[in-house]
């Protein structure tokens, strides 16, 4: 009987195994710091714990669309603003004879007086009409408080009866007027009326009393 020994043939397959498993275990030991170095440099920051994407906006940077500290917000007015609704310089006070400037009014005159060479009424607007029996006319008084006005110094007065001497105005001075006006009691200065003219200024050029019976 023949006898076949294969021993060297098991011998060569452990030799070629334990080869195998040298090179294997070589290149994972030469890759590993490398592989370590390449993960730890490129590894992605990791999620915020409620797995939202982690924030980028830089530490100190203001969000967008906030306005700068020191920035008035919009609509405050400028300092130095001059506020509405207020009066225009050079307007004239309330109370003279401005409103009636360039016109004619029938008034009443309920006194008169002269200062610093000027003559001064005081009138409140009134009405008239034609006297139903004589050629003369009816005085209806006005209501509401009188205001002063200053007459011009050749502002022209015509007065007729009963202020005056004629039924037919005549020219009189202005100091005249002033003391035929005030010596009547206050009682007959309400049942007279005038025509006045006023220049551009609110001043009285023109005074002419009306005839009543």
């Amino acid at each position: 009987m023949r006898v076949v020994h294969r021993r060297p043939a098991t011998v060569r397959c452990l030799t070629a195994l334990t080869l195998g498993m040298l090179a294997l275990t070589g290149c994972s030991t030469d890759d590993g710091p490398a592989a370590a170095t390449a993960s730890g440099t490129s590894a992605a920051p990791a999620p915020s714990p409620d797995r939202t994407a982690p924030s980028t906006t830089p530490t100190g940077t203001a969000p967008s669309g906030t306005a700068p500290s020191g920035t008035a917000p919009s609509g405050t007015a400028p300092s130095g603003t001059k506020p509405s609704g207020t009066a225009p310089s050079g307007t004239k006070p309330s109370g003279t004879g401005a409103r009636w400037a360039g016109t004619k009014q029938f008034v009443q005159i309920d006194d008169a007086r002269t200062a610093d060479g000027r003559t001064y009424l005081s009138v409140r607007p009134a009405q008239k009409k034609p006297h139903p029996q004589f050629e003369a006319w009816v005085i209806v008084p006005g209501e509401g408080p009188y205001t002063e006005v200053s007459m011009t110094g050749d502002a022209q007065v015509l007065l007729s009866v009963p202020l005056g001497d004629a039924k037919h105005p005549s020219s009189y001075a202005q100091a005249d007027f002033v003391g035929r006006l005030t010596a009547r009691p206050s009682s007959d200065r309400a049942l007279l009326g005038y025509d006045l003219s006023f220049d551009g200024e609110g001043r009285v050029t023109r005074v002419q009393s009306l005839y009543t019976p």
